[in-house]
């Protein structure tokens, strides 16, 4: 009987990982608290401290998978067969949005910089860094809200009547006037069926009606997110060229706007967030900057947008390395803790380096974004965004996957949240501009923009002489841009190599040692295989209990 008594019952688990709840998302962020106190202060990473809490709460992850499991619905009709055009959000999605909205990570850092806010940017970027680990889809509303502002400062009016709404901390859900509603939120529809990237290729036609400066838009957007919002950004094909128009859901008067919304896609990832097909017939738009200026006013909004998809790729990342690095620190295998394995060592530092260097780029990022009088922030800001863009949102599928794997089969059930972070995990590379796009932007910049490069050599030579390794790759990254004749066929390798030379930078400069040799050791290495697990230096261990949560 005794003998019964002392075997393992089987309905008890043993040897798991208890669930990554309860911890300070921002506050167990080594990388992060650094490159917050960094570029702004010791006090930035106290003010955001609440949200890194709220973000570790058990509560926070299950509301992360009800809005993936519950996908948005649409009726385009009403049941007396009125068109209503509405998407049905889960409730979960409406706890994570009225949360990201309270922590002012849409369109406030730009009334606070008005303000005199030194650090709004910066703050915020931490912010929607920390808060996107909850779940990436709700993201994208509030990184085009971020993003409209600047764009819509192409007419002071129009900025005027909306930047108090999107900036504003109420989240107000649901198809009503601006003048009834506490807070607004925006989006974009750049792309149609047969141009994609190439939105030169537009076809939806806007006609002038009789009002100054409005006009009816004929034809159709291809992709675009969060059909909700309470007004878009588009392009369309003015008499005088392709022309940035704002969008209103809802007109003055309290009439719906003609925009009927033909389906939502069934993606691969990002599916708590509704991305959808419209249709334009009739639909009033207020031109936004002068006709056949078009790209080059909606192009301010495509700047913001793409840092914060070098922002959610750094987070999914984080997100899968503090599951990973949490995972191996709980669970025993072949006699003991995973953690004190050489190979999982090295497989969970090398994770940590990737995430570590990703961290560092994004925040440098968001800080020079504080500086728009800065004549170096705004060069580095234009050359280093589609680095960033091109090569953390490139690297995050592979590095998703390696952290799952990290969790074996565990990693590989949906209760894990691995499989919604790598379902996820392509999808910044895709979206605005995919990375052929950034690629060739670099090489724009470069051709166009002489200042760029000098900002690009600035920003890597605060740490020459510092490792021979980092050195050597910034020589040869120059050398690459004297092959004119094979630049653009080269472009991917220029802009990775770039890249990955700001990262080693920000390395060699301010993180542990142990980080840099790793990085620079391996990333310039001539026997880098790109695996991750194959690191030659560092102390491995230090590097891994720096990641852990």
């Amino acid at each position: 009987m005794n003998d019964l008594h002392d075997r393992t019952d089987p309905r008890t688990a043993t040897n798991q990982a208890p669930p990554l709840v309860g911890h300070n998302v921002v506050t167990s962020d080594r990388a992060l608290t650094d490159a917050i106190t960094r570029h702004g202060s010791p006090g930035l990473v106290d003010e955001l401290a609440p949200l890194g809490a709220d973000a570790g709460t058990a509560e926070a992850r299950e509301h992360g998978m009800l809005a993936n499991r519950h996908h948005p619905q649409l009726t385009p009709y009403d049941r007396f067969g009125t068109r209503i055009d509405e998407v049905e959000f889960h409730p979960s999605w409406h706890w994570l949005m009225e949360r990201a909205v309270g922590h002012g990570l849409q369109a406030a850092p730009w009334e606070q910089q008005d303000g005199g806010d030194q650090h709004a940017h910066l703050r915020r970027a931490a912010g929607f860094f920390a808060w996107s680990q909850t779940e990436p889809g709700h993201g994208c509303p509030i990184s085009m809200t971020y993003a409209a502002v600047p764009a819509l400062r192409a007419d002071d009016a129009i900025a005027k009547e909306w930047t108090p709404l999107l900036a504003a901390r109420t989240y107000d859900p649901g198809v009503r006037a601006r003048s009834e509603k506490a807070g607004a939120l925006a989006g974009m529809g750049m792309t149609e069926k047969q141009g994609g990237s190439d939105v030169r290729a537009n076809q939806t036609r806007a006609v002038p009606t009789v009002e100054d400066g409005w006009y009816t838009l004929h034809g159709h957007k291809w992709f675009t997110s969060a059909p909700m919002n309470d007004l878009f950004l588009v392009l369309a094909q003015a008499p005088g060229g392709l022309t940035c128009f704002v969008v209103p859901r809802v007109l003055a008067d309290g009439t719906r706007n003609r925009i009927d919304v033909v389906r939502l896609k069934d993606k691969l990832g990002n599916r708590s967030n509704a991305s959808s097909e419209l249709e334009l017939d009739g639909t009033l738009a207020q031109r936004l900057g002068d006709e056949g200026r078009g790209v080059r006013t909606i192009i301010e909004m495509v700047a913001a947008t793409r840092l914060d998809c070098v922002l959610g790729s750094a987070a999914l990342m984080r997100h899968a390395l503090a599951e990973a690095s949490w995972h191996v620190a709980h669970r025993s295998a072949f006699g003991g803790p995973l953690v004190d394995k050489p190979l999982m060592q090295n497989v969970v530092a090398d994770l940590a380096v990737e995430s570590e260097a990703a961290t560092a780029l994004a925040m440098r990022l968001a800080a020079a974004v504080d500086r728009p009088g800065d004549a170096h922030e705004v060069a580095l800001r234009r050359i280093a965004l589609p680095l960033a863009k091109f090569w953390v949102c490139k690297r995050t599928p592979a590095m998703v996957a390696e952290a799952l794997e990290c969790l074996g089969g565990n990693g590989y059930v949906e209760e894990s949240g691995l499989p919604l972070l790598f379902r996820e995990s392509p999808l910044n590379s895709i979206w605005e501009g995919s990375g052929n796009v950034n690629a060739l932007d670099v090489l724009r910049a470069l051709g166009r923009e002489p200042e760029v490069l000098q900002a690009w050599i600035t920003e890597v030579g605060a740490a020459r002489g510092a490792d021979s390794r980092l050195d050597r790759a910034v020589d040869d990254t120059l050398a690459l841009l004297g092959d004119t004749a094979g630049l653009e066929a080269g472009a991917r390798r220029l802009a990775g190599q770039m890249a990955a030379c700001l990262q080693g930078s920000l390395l060699v400069r301010f993180a542990p040692a142990e980080v840099a040799d790793a990085f620079c050791g391996s990333r310039f290495g001539t026997s880098y295989g790109g695996t991750f697990g194959i690191l030659t230096s560092g102390s491995l261990r230090d590097i891994v209990d720096r990641a852990t949560p």
